[in-house]
């Protein structure tokens, strides 16, 4: 009798400690969701450091590539809508997997994000710092400490404003955001007549790019997938915003579907631009900014400078964007007992993870300080560590598609919409990221790239390690989660 009362207190205490650590409802707009998920995927930035690879793998293959990803990457998108119909949750993919398919699975989805974002910060404070530098002081672009320094303070800026609360996170992204995409609106109205009506050194037009003709192996198709992967990856922060935002039960998902579809549109004018204005060479030459040289090409004399702050832009507010995934998710791990529950607090004033957001900028700054102070050796491991983010970003993907098909399945046959919109088409997505995973896997081993698997897929097991270590104290509350409850009459 003494045990149950013990466990019946307990139970208690955690409810009680779950309600206290809410974050602020209603916090983030409609249309601020919607701009959440754009700049998450960072355009301008996207553009500018991936196209030389994409053009890379796949040649003139490269906007097929972007369709053919862009489709199943929609189905994801569309999972991640239902799910949080029926589970509005912080840790999104953390909770949906848990239910949907198990508990297990549903903390290594979670693990994912934390890892992939973790080091995609350290990635992006550098691009943040140089493409400052090249604007304000062209002469100093490669003195490292500057640069380093610059990146520093950009993320630490973008940390506060994620810290003091989620109005002054969607405040900052629509002035970055709104300027960012302006930009690249009014260049690619400029450059569309002239891609059409003739070609300056790159290639003509042709629509047989958009197929698959060009995408000539499944090597290449695979490569050009993952890469292509990277340029949508970040529109699915709109969900971890899901307790902050108003009528989040739909205006999440709904969110990252036209957060995807703009950017969309954005990569395919931007990488057929680049095909027809640029030569092969040049998008080769000028890898860690093709924007800047096509936006010369487009607009000369000043082009370049507009676009460098473009990119600028995009790369601060993603790293925004990405500390905010993955505060929430770290956030509600520790609300759920799967890490410290230090993790699970939030300040009673700004209504935020501060101690969650504080333990990742510490450790993102000391990561990325030494990948530029102490040399190629960690530069290089970095490197290998950001490739690996592929292979995350396809394995918390695809468990989210499957998720809504297992979690749904009693209503799929409803309607032709349910069936389609909640079964095919998320089911086709979570199919095609589960195949980049593996085909990226096995690739990586053939070309003697095994490193990447090893930080790719060993990054991921050492979540075994808080998972040993908090089970018992997670299990009354995240290892027997029920599963999803969705209505008879669900409809999509």
């Amino acid at each position: 009798m003494t045990q149950d009362r013990l466990e019946t207190e307990t139970s208690l205490q955690r409810a009680i400690d779950y309600e206290n650590h809410q974050l602020q409802a209603g916090g983030v707009s409609k249309a601020g969701s919607a701009l959440m998920a754009v700049a998450g995927s960072a355009p301008a930035y996207s553009i500018a450091a991936s196209t030389a690879l994409l053009i890379g793998a796949a040649g003139v293959g490269a906007p097929g590539a972007l369709l053919w990803c862009g489709i199943p990457m929609l189905g994801i998108a569309f999972a991640f809508g239902y799910l949080a119909r029926v589970d509005t949750h912080a840790g999104a993919s953390f909770s949906w997997v848990a239910r949907g398919l198990h508990p297990l699975l549903g903390f290594f989805a979670g693990w994912a994000v934390v890892i992939s974002a973790t080091i995609f910060m350290v990635a992006g404070a550098l691009p943040a710092g140089a493409m400052t530098v090249a604007l304000f002081a062209p002469d100093q672009a490669n003195n490292t400490l500057l640069v380093t320094l610059v990146g520093s303070v950009w993320f630490l800026v973008m940390a506060a404003a994620v810290i003091f609360g989620v109005h002054t996170t969607e405040r900052a992204q629509w002035v970055m955001s709104i300027i960012e995409v302006g930009i690249l609106v009014v260049f690619a109205i400029i450059a569309i007549p002239r891609a059409i009506t003739t070609y300056h050194h790159g290639q003509a037009f042709s629509w047989d790019w958009f197929g698959f003709g060009h995408l000539t192996t499944a090597g290449v198709f695979v490569s050009a997938a993952l890469i292509a992967a990277f340029y949508y990856w970040g529109w699915d922060v709109t969900a971890n915003l899901g307790e902050e935002t108003k009528n989040a039960h739909k205006t999440t998902g709904w969110a990252g579907i036209i957060g995807i579809i703009i950017v969309f549109i954005l990569f395919e004018v931007y990488t057929s631009t680049s095909l027809v204005m640029l030569p092969g060479k040049t998008i080769q030459d000028n890898a860690a900014n093709v924007l800047g040289v096509l936006g010369d090409a487009i607009m000369p004399g000043i082009g370049g400078k507009i676009m460098i702050i473009a990119v600028a832009l995009s790369t601060i507010a993603t790293l925004e964007t990405t500390l905010v995934q993955v505060s929430r998710t770290l956030f509600a791990m520790g609300r759920d007992r799967t890490i410290p529950f230090a993790f699970g607090r939030i300040n009673r004033k700004w209504k935020t993870p501060v101690f969650a957001t504080l333990v990742v900028v510490i450790v993102s700054l000391l990561l990325f300080v030494l990948a530029n102070v102490f040399g190629d050796s960690v530069g290089q491991i970095l490197g290998w560590a950001v490739s690996s983010i592929g292979l995350q970003i396809a394995f918390y993907y695809s468990l989210a598609g499957f998720a809504v098909v297992i979690g749904f399945r009693k209503v799929l046959l409803k309607s032709v919409k349910n069936f389609i919109l909640i079964g095919i088409w998320p089911l086709v997505g979570a199919v095609f990221m589960l195949y980049i995973f593996i085909a990226a896997f096995v690739d990586n081993i053939t070309n003697g790239a095994i490193i990447v698997d090893y930080l790719g897929v060993g990054l991921l097991v050492i979540g075994v390690i808080p998972l040993a270590l908090f089970y018992r104290k997670a299990k009354e509350i995240y290892f027997t989660r029920r599963p999803l409850e969705v209505p008879e009459d669900f409809s999509a």
